[in-house]
């Protein structure tokens, strides 16, 4: 509840409170004495003296409820363990890498490459798809001897960093409901968002930007903008979103040149919104409204500098690929040094979204598996090596957990002998920084990479780690809301401890 709020509340409390006190005083005389009665109460004088009581006791649930909310405006200080993480920037690797062209490497493929896939539930697929080896060599890298394919060289340079996890199991081969539980932890749409959650949790470090950022190059993901809902959280935890080419935000760039004229029309707006908002009570919708168009003035101000890839150095812009002559890869490059630059400035989440590839996501390959996989790194390798190596040169790389995750994996065979269709049985996904484990490799799928079996994590853990590493513990994060306390992971998550340093 915002201060004007709880203001209004208040005064509206006291002069309830003398109505009642003047009612009474005359139900019961000036001496206030029960039992004695000036005058006959019928029933209907009855409860049109002791009405406003029941008002009374309504406001009071309702101011307890609003202040439960607002209570995340404050949870900054007072996070649950000592933090290891101050930021997130989450590599959403859309559609599905490949875990066994990625980082899980399987020689048994080898060997079974071409011959006919028979374990199959469905009888119809027995003897209709084969088994398929990966195009790409792996080789083992840094002092860990972290075994790397071909596909991403310069990741490979950072194995030392990395905390990889092979053994990732989800619930359905279906990307939007893949996608809606990697973001939300649900399979169903109306959850708040991770980032949604952590700036619940934590707020923003800088009042002029936005505590949540999505990095977006205007591809809506499958299961839509639900992914970066604030859901049944205040208004204000919801994502922004940026764009990767052109001007990132829409009017970012003042229409009104006059400073007054604009905060004259920003008074206007408040005061209607203000207005509007007691004529219903308190109403979290119309208080964030209120406070994204404060945002917006403030951050038409910043947003240009900390987007400005200008006053970067040559030998930081090369670093993350921005010289490139591949657009993809110079746009992802943007991203990633825009990422580094929000995050040092204060933003609490940033995601970012990979460039446009296959229809239902960047790495969704079920047919020219080698062009599109190779594709999709070439953009996106450099860049990510880049953004960790940076972030060590100017000593954020401890406080910010890198988060590299897709929906699922995709299958170790396939129905031509160039695609790999989706696979939620056994994936990987990797964090580096922000007091995960570096040179860490937790977990195993089967020898062909069909099914997890060793250490098996599910999202629900992933996102617990995340939240502790950040100083929130995921049992007690939580709101209120259909009769219920509800959490990012529902009653399920361990924190993967073997993966944290």
């Amino acid at each position: 509840m915002t201060a004007w709020m709880r203001v209004s509340a208040i005064r509206h409390v006291n002069q309830v409170s003398t109505k009642a006190q003047s009612m009474t005083n005359r139900v019961l005389g000036q001496s206030g004495c029960p039992g004695r009665l000036l005058f006959p109460m019928s029933r209907r004088q009855m409860l049109a003296a002791s009405g406003n009581g029941f008002g009374l006791v309504a406001l009071s649930a309702l101011m307890a409820e609003q202040t439960s909310a607002a209570s995340a405006s404050t949870m900054a200080s007072a996070r649950h363990h000592p933090a290891r993480a101050k930021n997130v920037i989450f590599l959403f690797m859309d559609g599905g890498v490949s875990h066994i062209d990625s980082f899980d490497p399987k020689p048994k493929l080898e060997e079974l490459d071409g011959k006919a896939y028979t374990e199959s539930k469905n009888p119809t697929a027995n003897g209709n798809r084969l088994w398929l080896k990966s195009p790409w060599t792996f080789q083992k890298y840094g002092e860990c001897g972290m075994p790397v394919s071909s596909l991403f060289p310069n990741i490979a340079t950072c194995a030392d960093d990395l905390a990889v996890v092979r053994s990732m199991k989800a619930d359905l081969p279906i990307h939007s409901t893949g996608v809606l539980r990697l973001h939300t932890g649900s399979n169903n749409a109306g959850r708040p968002s991770l980032g949604s959650w952590v700036t619940y949790g934590l707020g923003s470090e800088n009042r002029n930007l936005p505590g949540f950022v999505v990095l977006s190059f205007g591809v809506v993901p499958c299961g839509g903008l639900e992914n970066y809902s604030n859901g049944f959280l205040p208004a204000s935890n919801q994502a922004s979103l940026f764009r990767a080419d052109g001007t990132p935000i829409e009017n970012i760039v003042p229409a009104d040149k006059n400073q007054r004229i604009q905060q004259a029309k920003l008074a206007l707006l408040r005061q209607q919104d203000e207005s509007f908002s007691q004529s219903l009570g308190v109403d979290d919708t119309i208080e964030s409204a209120i406070t994204n168009y404060e945002m917006a003035y403030r951050m038409q101000s910043l947003v240009p500098d900390v987007l400005d890839l200008s006053r970067e150095t040559e030998a930081t812009q090369k670093l993350y690929g921005l010289d490139s002559t591949v657009p993809s890869k110079r746009l992802y490059g943007v991203q990633c040094l825009r990422a580094r630059k929000l995050i040092e400035s204060g933003v609490r989440f940033v995601e970012i979204t990979c460039p446009p590839g296959a229809s239902n996501g960047t790495w969704d390959q079920h047919g020219d598996l080698k062009n599109g996989h190779q594709k999709n790194a070439l953009d996106t390798d450099q860049a990510i090596a880049g953004l960790i190596q940076d972030l060590k040169q100017r000593g954020l790389f401890d406080e910010t957990l890198i988060v590299w995750a897709g929906e699922f994996g995709r299958t170790p065979h396939s129905a031509g002998r160039d695609g790999r269709d989706h696979h939620p049985e056994g994936f990987t996904i990797w964090m580096a920084g922000g007091g995960s484990k570096g040179g860490t490799i937790l977990g195993a799928t089967d020898e062909i990479g069909m099914h997890s079996v060793e250490n098996i994590c599910t999202f629900f853990d992933m996102h617990a780690t995340i939240l502790h590493l950040l100083g929130l513990d995921h049992e007690r994060l939580t709101f209120r809301f259909g009769g219920r306390d509800m959490r990012l992971t529902d009653v399920h998550g361990e924190v993967i401890q073997p993966i944290l340093a």
